[in-house]
């Protein structure tokens, strides 16, 4: 069994015990959600899952860090040096605005938000955990495409923070405020090609 510096051990069962922490903590919310149930949602003994997290706040963030992660790896997976920047840059907003109106990200936002007065530290970990993650894949590309000579970008933190904004005009706030639960393709496509023309238009060579 592999440690790591925030005390979280890996091993055998590891995936076993995410799996039923995503499933209770997404049905549940973060205060509904019990140690005792996640153990049998994921058919493993308290004390297995307290060995690979010390507590209910780790579990929780490494259940958010490693979502935020796969959709990281996937819109990388999809972003290469041979796109131009309008198509790479259509892809991350795909990216982007689907997870912030997938289930599970509308979820984990209004988790974040309501504890946060009582577990100040759990947004800051997710942040760290998601957005900035993406941020930092983002950045890169950007930078890349900034020594290309395709973009021409001298704060490359702010370029980045304002493209995963434009991807969230209109949309966010809507369905955070249950507006609206659903958009339509053309919604959704509306605010992505926004987002690419704006940015492109301020920051295209």
């Amino acid at each position: 069994m592999d440690g790591s510096a925030d005390g979280i051990k890996t091993g055998r069962k590891f995936d076993q015990v995410l799996d039923g922490a995503r499933q209770v903590f997404m049905a549940d919310g973060f205060e509904g959600a019990s140690v005792d149930h996640i153990a049998r949602v994921a058919n493993v003994s308290k004390a297995t899952l307290y060995s690979y997290f010390p507590d209910k706040k780790m579990l929780f963030v490494e259940v958010v860090r490693q979502e935020c992660e796969r959709q990281a790896q996937e819109a990388e997976q999809m972003i290469n040096s041979d796109l131009r920047p309008e198509d790479a840059l259509r892809i991350a907003a795909r990216r982007l605005t689907g997870f912030i109106l997938s289930d599970f990200g509308q979820k984990v936002f209004r988790i974040c938000v309501a504890e946060s007065d009582r577990f100040p530290d759990l947004g800051r970990r997710f942040y760290e955990s998601g957005p900035m993650t993406v941020r930092a894949r983002l950045k890169a590309y950007l930078s890349n495409a900034a020594d290309r000579g395709q973009l021409r970008i001298d704060d490359l933190d702010l370029a980045a923070d304002q493209f995963a904004e434009l991807c969230k005009a209109d949309l966010f706030l809507r369905i955070v405020f249950n507006i609206d639960t659903a958009f339509s393709e053309a919604d959704i496509s509306r605010v992505i090609n926004g987002a690419v023309e704006t940015f492109m238009a301020r920051y295209g060579a």
